[in-house]
């Protein structure tokens, strides 16, 4: 399987045998349980399906309660689906743990990321403000133009505006693991990635 999920714990910083400082996301991935094996014949595609944490009945559905129980599995809370290694052999029922992963590997972590409402054209986009002499008034933090001529006379699909900033799904890559702790199930990434603590992010190699 390539990839796993898991939960954000949040961020601390580790030395590295260089005997560098390095900031690190300390991230719980996994245990994942295998709940489908899709493949190229009876879906179209080959994938494994893996479910994370458990949950309540009451708050699953009657259609999804019926995919565990086919699965042999505990109702899941989050599902995701990722690649398959080519020659292993995946069982419903299976369970991923943090072994998955090896010290030094690059790995791509998605998370949605922090929202912060309505935001302006400089904090959303990194606008410059205009200059402030030559008469201008009251229009530090504002867009500017965002019109044409009388061709074609209306504004484009995509123009950069205020509007909603964050809550919207990120990958970052090329992230290096560079510590596992398997008795607790973590592992300390490099760097930042998405989301407030205690977010669901899917990490893959």
């Amino acid at each position: 399987m390539r990839g796993m999920i898991g939960k954000k714990i949040g961020m601390t910083q580790i030395y590295l045998d260089s005997g560098k400082i390095a900031p690190v996301t300390i991230v719980e991935a996994g245990p994942c349980v295998v709940t489908q094996v899709k493949t190229e014949a009876h879906d179209g595609y080959d994938a494994v399906q893996v479910g994370y944490e458990s949950r309540k009945k009451k708050h699953v559905t009657k259609p999804m309660e019926g995919h565990y129980k086919k699965a042999g599995v505990d109702l899941q809370k989050t599902l995701a689906e990722f690649e398959i290694v080519p020659g292993f052999e995946y069982k419903t029922g299976q369970k991923f743990t943090v072994s998955l992963f090896n010290e030094g590997d690059k790995v791509n972590v998605l998370g949605k990321s922090k929202g912060k409402g309505f935001a302006g054209v400089i904090k959303r986009h990194n606008f410059h403000r205009p200059p402030i002499t030559h008469g201008q008034k009251h229009t530090l933090r504002h867009p500017g133009s965002i019109g044409q001529a009388s061709s074609p006379s209306r504004v484009f699909k995509g123009m950069k505006m205020a509007g909603h900033y964050g809550n919207s799904r990120v990958t970052v890559q090329n992230l290096e693991v560079v510590k596992i702790v398997p008795e607790k199930n973590q592992i300390f990434i490099k760097g930042a990635v998405p989301g407030a603590n205690n977010g669901i992010i899917y990490i893959s190699k």
